[in-house]
């Protein structure tokens, strides 16, 4: 009888040892703007395959690369999304951590928009006055190569035929890789306008780095969280604010909000397809090779998310705002996603 029970107790343990070892749902972390591509496919997946919808959260880029490279153990995330390529610190701390095998997965590209209310006029505003606007130090207004704390406080004051209104941009945290393109593709090259600045790229790239890429902490710059919908939610109930968020959020409120024209281009499908729109970027989600096999579904789920259906030039993701590659480029991507080819380096 007590070989009996203890045969039972031991059949129950590796049970729940077995269950604690393995997830029957596909757990995915990261981006704001990757998470509703992401979710339509995911949803399409779990329709499709008769498996679980996989479980997506919106961390932000930065937080799920920390969540994706915690370890291998299957209480760490498969899959993040990216709205900018994987950083060698953070495919370092991967591989640190064990993570050996990453799998990387381009799946098109995005515009990011400065946007406001369509109760308001539009804004048609260059990279050097986006800088102006919102880097934390700016060049003196004598003209002089000195640097003083940012004194604009309306748009008026940076040119007069930007509106006579209180600077108020609403915008994603510093875990954001939308923050992470936005200062580099707009302020970054506005910074360059400033020759005593680009000049400083060559001889101290920290310190080009820091004045340009840093924002203002005085409140004309207000953290807006993860949350690009409430965003839009607060564009529309202060006109002369304006928000900074993805091309497809822009897309799927195209009655509510619009955006602006930078550098004289509009934020539009065809202009960031050619790269006439100057502030786009790729974006990414990334596998960890180690837990296909442990966790079902996720060689499908890369299948399902590379097919033409999908990411193709008439895929379902391009109604949703995502700007697809070019067929050879869809070609090679499929190709190092369904056979699970892991990134060598960066």
């Amino acid at each position: 009888m007590k070989k009996m029970i203890l045969a039972s107790a031991l059949a129950a343990t590796t049970i729940a040892t077995a269950h604690a070892a393995g997830r029957d749902q596909i757990n995915i972390v990261g981006s704001s703007t990757v998470f509703p591509f992401a979710t339509v496919v995911a949803e399409r997946f779990g329709k499709a395959s008769g498996m679980k919808t996989p479980k997506i959260e919106s961390t932000g880029t930065g937080g799920g690369m920390k969540l994706f490279c915690a370890g291998v153990d299957v209480n760490t995330p498969d899959i993040t999304n990216a709205s900018r390529r994987i950083k060698q610190s953070e495919f370092e701390m991967c591989q640190k951590n064990g993570v050996k095998d990453v799998i990387e997965v381009l799946i098109g590209y995005d515009g990011i928009v400065m946007a406001n209310s369509k109760a308001s006029k539009q804004l048609n505003i260059t990279r050097k006055e986006i800088f102006l606007a919102l880097a934390k130090e700016v060049p003196a207004a004598d003209g002089s190569p000195t640097l003083v704390a940012n004194p604009y406080t309306k748009w008026s004051e940076i040119n007069p035929e930007l509106p006579d209104a209180k600077i108020e941009v609403l915008g994603p945290p510093p875990t954001s890789g939308t923050r992470d393109a936005f200062v580099e593709l707009a302020m970054e090259k506005g910074c360059k306008k400033f020759d005593f600045l680009a000049a400083m790229k060559k001889a101290d790239k920290s310190a080009f780095k820091a004045i340009c890429h840093t924002i203002r902490e005085d409140g004309a710059y207000v953290e807006a969280g993860e949350n690009d919908n409430l965003i839009v939610q607060k564009l529309e109930a202060n006109p002369d604010a304006y928000g900074i968020f993805g091309y497809s959020f822009l897309e799927q409120n195209s009655d509510k909000v619009q955006g602006s024209l930078v550098d004289g281009s509009a934020a539009e499908f065809e202009s960031i397809a050619s790269g006439d729109y100057p502030v786009s970027r790729p974006l990414y989600f990334y596998v960890k090779k180690a837990h296909v096999g442990k966790v079902p579904g996720i060689k499908e789920f890369l299948t399902e998310f590379t097919s033409e259906n999908a990411f193709g030039e008439e895929g379902y993701l391009t109604d949703k705002g995502l700007i697809p590659l070019d067929e050879a480029k869809r070609a090679s991507i499929r190709e190092a996603a369904t056979t699970l080819a892991p990134l060598s380096s960066l």
